[in-house]
């Protein structure tokens, strides 16, 4: 998703430096006017705003623990982390950052790929309301951005989006084996649907994905799985049981772990329940 986001920050007009781990995927945005950098610490210097888009929080961690990377830091640059990561890693981060004198917003976003490339992807940002309205314009370049809280609320609004995603998921495919199964005709069921209290982007995308197969990754099952473990684990931290999200958890562990198709999108849930049912695609 870094690589729409970044040519749509290019396209409002602001200049964009890049570094991936993966030389080949930053060296891609060189067409689109990207200045293609050989490490992060050459990506960082001068920059206004640092943006991670990384898989995990210990990976977020490990890049802004790096010493070489914070000394090349402009002063007074905001770090938004557009990761999707625990709330405790994003607060224990800010607490690092403005240890050292700088700002940092959790900004993670929900939208998939699709969001990503027609910049209109929801952005849930926490932290300081003066770094954030100093940010809002170059979110905005990347879609709609709100302001929902201190540092960690992003990631908070972020789960609660996953677990809604993955609950949705979870039901679109038992909806869709039902009328399967029943002889009927799934893709009619989702057209029959559209406009009522049932219908979704999830019903509609995904359920599209599991009648048709195409499992191509927008988002892999193995982050979903992660948020799920992220999701269950803050309701503990928070005293609270989520017993549809800890299903839903399982589930997506199962379909990873057992199944061993984690790198396939998360609409291959339907995978899970075929295998549940005994019944093959």
């Amino acid at each position: 998703m870094g690589a729409p986001m970044a040519r749509n920050l290019l396209k409002a007009g602001y200049p964009v430096q890049v570094w991936n781990r993966t030389a080949e995927k930053a060296q891609a945005l060189a067409k689109d006017g990207a200045v293609v950098c050989g490490s992060a610490v050459e990506a960082v210097s001068n920059a206004d705003f640092v943006i991670t888009m990384l898989s995990d929080g210990p990976t977020v961690d490990a890049m802004m623990r790096d010493k070489a990377v914070t000394d090349a830091l402009k002063p007074g640059a905001i770090w938004v982390d557009m990761s999707s990561t625990k709330p405790a890693e994003a607060r224990v981060q800010a607490d690092y950052l403005s240890g050292l004198g700088f700002a940092r917003l959790d900004a993670p976003v929900s939208g998939g790929t699709k969001g990503a490339e027609e910049a209109t992807l929801a952005i849930m940002a926490g932290g300081d309301a003066a770094a954030f309205e100093a940010a809002l314009p170059m979110l905005n370049a990347m879609g709609r951005a709100t302001h929902v809280g201190p540092t960690g609320s992003g990631q908070l609004a972020k789960l609660a989006n996953q677990a809604i995603v993955g609950a949705t998921i979870a039901v679109v495919a038992e909806a869709t084996l039902l009328v399967k199964q029943g002889g009927g005709d799934p893709d009619a069921m989702r057209e029959a649907l559209k406009g009522g209290f049932a219908d979704s982007r999830i019903l509609q995308l995904h359920g599209a994905r599991m009648t048709s197969g195409d499992y191509t990754p927008g988002a892999m099952s193995t982050i979903q799985l992660k948020d799920m473990v992220n999701i269950v684990g803050e309701g503990e931290l928070c005293g609270i049981e989520l017993p549809v999200s800890k299903s839903v958890r399982d589930r997506f562990a199962y379909l990873c772990n057992e199944l061993g198709q984690g790198e396939k999108d998360h609409a291959a849930l339907f995978l899970e329940l075929l295998a549940r049912n005994g019944l093959s695609t």
